[in-house]
């Protein structure tokens, strides 16, 4: 067991430590598609609400294998939840700022994961009875802030578009009761400029 430890120990150093000269910082933007639904009390998990995001990020490599990502994000999130009397949706909006630390295990391929915070920028919640007269929209009061981890992994060309994959698992409370959580799968494009 300690060979085994010394020897990921050793191999992270000489990960951590090769020579970034072929690697440069970039910056540029992404867009995609949310599948955005809700925990509750960390058991039950809603039904996905389907939605976008949209913004920018920047680049920056350690080394060769290893760069910092931050990005600053609009992300629709929320629920759906439908039964025989409708649908119900819950429209989360955030501005999401995750700072993610990328390994490259080859030139273009990566693996991804760190923390990111949120802000609620804008709340609906809808309900859609399918006949017209019964349909309603209210408005609840999330907390305005939201943190998570991000975990994930994608393609990048060496002409700087990349296809990516994050999961979102949110650790803050959306409403004080019955501990409601984001969880969203992200599905990326991006493009450096």
């Amino acid at each position: 067991m300690k060979t085994l430890l010394i020897t990921c120990l050793l191999t992270l150093s000489s990960l951590l430590t090769i020579n970034a000269q072929n690697k440069t910082s970039n910056a540029g933007i992404k867009f995609g598609y949310n599948l955005a639904a809700v925990s509750f009390d960390g058991e039950t998990e809603t039904g996905q609400r389907h939605a976008f995001h949209a913004g920018i990020y920047g680049e920056s490599f350690l080394s060769d294998n290893t760069a910092l990502q931050i990005e600053f994000l609009y992300s629709q999130q929320g629920y759906e939840l439908q039964d025989n009397s409708g649908t119900f949706t819950q429209k989360l909006d955030y501005i999401n700022v995750p700072l993610l630390l990328k390994i490259y295990p080859s030139n273009n391929f990566y693996l991804e994961a760190g923390p990111q915070a949120g802000l609620a920028i804008s709340h609906k919640e809808e309900f859609d009875s399918n006949f017209g007269v019964f349909d309603t929209t209210q408005e609840f009061e999330p907390n305005n802030f939201d943190w998570g981890m991000n975990f994930g992994g994608g393609f990048k060309t060496n002409s700087g578009v990349s296809l990516g994959v994050r999961y979102h698992l949110g650790l803050g409370d959306i409403y004080d009761e019955g501990s409601p959580q984001n969880r969203v799968w992200q599905f990326s494009l991006g493009f450096n400029l």
